[in-house]
C-alpha cells in the first residue's frame, strides 16, 4: 500500500486549519500546518514531498503570489487552490497558473479526498513526463548543431530539399545528417526520432 502524501495547509483561519487537519488526519493523510504565506515559503525549500492545499485570499501574500513564487523557485509541488464563494475567478486564474484543482469553501470531506487524490496522480503524471523529457534533452545533446538543425527541419515538417534550401547544403547532405542523426539516436524510423524531438519540447 502506497504511504499517502503529506498535505501541507496554508490557510490564517486557525478554526479552518484545524478542522481540516482533523478531517485529513483521520484519512490516514500526514498534515503540516502554515498560519500564512511568508512563513509556508520559509520551508518551502526543505518540505516533504505532497500537496498544497493553499487558501487564495489570506493577508501579506495571498495564495496567488505563494503559488507564483513556488514555480520561480522551482518548486513543483501539486497545489490546490481554496476559495470562497465569489471567488471562482481567482481560481480560474489560478489554474492558468498552474494550480491542479480548487475546493469552493464550505466543502466536503469527500470532496476534500477526491481532489488531493486526482492532484497527486496529476503530480505523478508531471513527474513522469518531466523525466521522459529530461532523458530526451539528454539525447539530444550528442547531436551537432547542423545535425539539430536538420531534425528542427523535420519536426517542422519539411521535406529534405526545404531543408536543404534553408539551410544552404545539399540535399544529399540533409539526407547524410538525417542518416547520422537517427544513428546517434538509436532509433530505426523517423516517427522514433521525431518522437523524441517532442518529448524534449522541440517544436
Amino acid at each position: 500500500m502506497t504511504a499517502k502524501p503529506t498535505i501541507h495547509i496554508v490557510d490564517d483561519d486557525e478554526a479552518i486549519r484545524r478542522s481540516l487537519s482533523f478531517m485529513l488526519k483521520t484519512a490516514g493523510y500526514s498534515v503540516q500546518l502554515y498560519a500564512d504565506g511568508e512563513s509556508f515559503l520559509k520551508a518551502a525549500d526543505h518540505i516533504e514531498e505532497g500537496c498544497v492545499l493553499l487558501d487564495v485570499r489570506m493577508p501579506g501574500i495571498d495564495g496567488m503570489e505563494v503559488q507564483r513564487r513556488l514555480r520561480a523557485r522551482g518548486i513543483m509541488l501539486p497545489v490546490v487552490i481554496m476559495t470562497g464563494h465569489g471567488d471562482v475567478d481567482l481560481a480560474v486564474a489560478a489554474m492558468k497558473a498552474g494550480a491542479t484543482d480548487f475546493l469552493e469553501k464550505p466543502f466536503e470531506k469527500a470532496a476534500l479526498i477526491d481532489c488531493l487524490s486526482s492532484a497527486g496522480e496529476v503530480a505523478l503524471a508531471e513527474r513522469g513526463l518531466s523525466a521522459r523529457r529530461t532523458e530526451a534533452q539528454s539525447r539530444l545533446n550528442v547531436l551537432t548543431d547542423r545535425e539539430r538543425e536538420v531534425l528542427e527541419g523535420l519536426v517542422a515538417g519539411l521535406p529534405n530539399k526545404t531543408i536543404a534550401y534553408d539551410l544552404g547544403i545539399s540535399p544529399r547532405t540533409v539526407e547524410i545528417h538525417r542518416a547520422n542523426l537517427m544513428q546517434k539516436l538509436d532509433v530505426k524510423s523517423l516517427a522514433d526520432a521525431l518522437r523524441i524531438a517532442f518529448q524534449a519540447g522541440m517544436e
